[in-house]
C-alpha cells in the first residue's frame, strides 16, 4: 500500500511539472515582448560595438521585438541581421524566463592594424580575418603601413606581428611595420633610422641578428649614427652612416 501510495505522488508530481511547463511556456509566448536588451559580453576589454548600434540594425531590418508578441520573434533572422555587423564574432538570442529578449554578443578580437595603399584602413582579426575599424573605438595594436596586399597581411604578416607581439622586447621595440611590395623595414621606438628585413623568410633568425647588433653595436657607438641596418644579408648586418 505504501508503495502504491508513493507511486502514485511521483506520478502526481510529474504530472504537475509536465502540465505546468506547457503552461507556463504557451502563457509567456502569449505575451508582448516588453524588455530587450542587448549584452556585450567582453565590453570590458573593448568597446567597438554599442548597444545603439545594434538597436538601429534591428529597427533598419524591421527585427526589433519591442512591442511584438514573443511567438512571433524569429531570433535566428535577429542573430543573422546582428552578424551583418562585421565587428561581431557571435551572438545568441534568447528569451529568459520571465519573458524579456536578450542579444548576447562577443566582439571580433584585432591583433593587427592596417593601413594599405591598396586597401584603405582595417584590422586582422586572431582568426586571420578582415575587420573593419570602428568610430566607436581605437585599440593599440602593432601598425602596419605600405603597400599592403589583403593576403599578405592575412599570412606571412600575421605571423610576425604574433611573433613579436608575444616578445615583450620587440612588442616594446617596434613602432611600427612598412610594406612594399612585401619587402618590410621596421621603424624603431628609439633612434632615427630604419631597420630591412627584406622578405619575412626566417624572421627570428633575423630579429636575434638585430638583437645581437643591438647590444653589441648600437649600444656602443649609439642609436644616431645609422640611416639604415639592412639584415637582409647571410651572416651579416649591413649599416648605412648618416650623411
Amino acid at each position: 500500500m505504501k508503495r502504491f501510495l508513493l507511486v502514485f505522488a511521483i506520478l502526481v508530481l510529474l504530472g504537475y511539472l509536465v502540465f505546468a511547463a506547457l503552461y507556463f511556456k504557451d502563457n509567456t509566448r502569449e505575451k508582448v515582448c516588453e524588455n530587450f536588451k542587448v549584452l556585450v559580453k567582453d565590453s570590458i576589454n573593448k568597446q567597438f560595438i554599442q548597444t545603439e548600434d545594434i538597436e538601429q540594425l534591428l529597427k533598419k531590418a524591421n527585427l526589433h521585438p519591442l512591442g511584438k508578441p514573443l511567438a512571433e520573434i524569429n531570433t535566428m533572422e535577429m542573430e543573422e541581421a546582428i552578424r551583418a555587423n562585421k565587428l561581431v564574432r557571435t551572438v545568441d538570442v534568447y528569451t529568459t524566463h520571465k519573458g524579456s529578449l536578450v542579444a548576447s554578443i562577443y566582439q571580433r578580437n584585432p591583433v593587427l592594424r592596417v593601413i594599405s595603399n591598396r586597401d584603405g584602413s582595417y584590422y586582422i582579426d586572431s582568426e586571420r580575418e578582415r575587420m573593419p575599424t570602428s568610430l566607436n573605438y581605437t585599440v593599440y595594436l602593432p601598425l602596419a603601413i605600405g603597400d599592403i596586399t589583403e593576403e599578405f597581411a592575412k599570412n606571412e604578416l600575421y605571423d610576425f606581428v604574433m611573433y613579436i607581439s608575444d616578445k615583450s622586447y620587440w612588442d616594446a621595440w617596434i613602432e611600427q611595420i612598412v610594406v612594399n611590395n612585401n619587402k618590410v623595414q621596421l621603424v624603431p621606438r628609439a633612434g632615427d633610422f630604419k631597420v630591412t628585413l627584406g622578405s619575412l623568410d626566417n624572421y627570428k633568425e633575423k630579429l636575434d641578428k638585430l638583437k645581437l647588433f643591438i647590444d653589441k653595436g648600437l649600444n656602443t657607438v649609439g642609436w644616431n649614427r645609422y640611416s639604415e641596418v639592412n639584415l637582409e644579408y647571410n651572416n651579416q648586418v649591413v649599416c648605412t652612416l648618416k650623411q
